[in-house]
């Protein structure tokens, strides 16, 4: 399993293309705004004749969905997220214009509801879901354990972790996602997360500052 990181948009979100050497492939929180950005996805996508089998939000957050109409359209295929994210999708349009993105194209409704610890299976590409709100209300992650990856959202960055004042945020509820859902995957999980680098579950149990709170 290979995950391609994009770094799109004015807040420098990272959108994935994870894929494997079957070519099935799945689109997670594409933040493509920009017309470049969004010709750089398809080309990625083009270059290593992939099939796109489905979009995947971790949470609907304004720089995790901008490109959630393009992309759907694009590739005809479903849009997935929990259900709890309708509350953070609502809240997008209002987002866009108060940050100043007069092109934002709204996303369409996830067409797929997922739920805590549901296998969803691509081809051959497979994730666990993991519920870990606190960021947002219904934030997922996506984990592989046989390829040791977490495609993590805005749970838990590189030192650091994902804001809790926006609506539907809570400090406690990230602490105890992070404690009890991200702390308990093994050491070795590389954390793909939605900005900034990499890290991996080990490194984050020692220094991040989240021990703190």
């Amino acid at each position: 399993m290979i995950v391609q990181t994009f770094t799109f948009n004015g807040f420098q979100e990272n959108s994935s293309v994870v894929y494997n050497a079957e070519k099935d492939a799945v689109i997670i929180d594409p933040g493509c705004y920009e017309q470049h950005e969004q010709q750089a996805l398809v080309d990625f996508i083009a270059d290593n004749d992939l099939t796109v089998h489905a979009v995947l939000n971790t949470h609907c957050h304004l720089d995790h969905i901008f490109g959630n109409a393009f992309c759907v359209e694009k590739y005809g295929v479903d849009l997935y997220a929990h259900q709890e994210e309708l509350f953070t999708l609502g809240l997008a349009e209002k987002s866009a214009q108060l940050y100043g993105f007069p092109g934002f194209v709204p996303s369409p409704t996830p067409t797929i509801f997922i739920s805590d610890n549901e296998t969803l299976q691509f081809g051959s590409l497979t994730f666990q879901v993991i519920f870990a709100p606190g960021h947002s209300v219904g934030h997922v992650a996506f984990y592989n354990a046989a390829n040791e990856l977490l495609i993590g959202g805005d749970i838990l960055f590189k030192g650091s972790f994902g804001r809790t004042d926006l609506p539907g945020g809570s400090m406690e509820t990230l602490k105890k996602s992070i404690h009890e859902r991200m702390f308990t995957l093994p050491e070795n999980t590389v954390v793909y997360p939605g900005h900034g680098p990499t890290t991996t579950i080990g490194e984050e149990k020692i220094h991040n500052y989240i021990w703190q709170f």
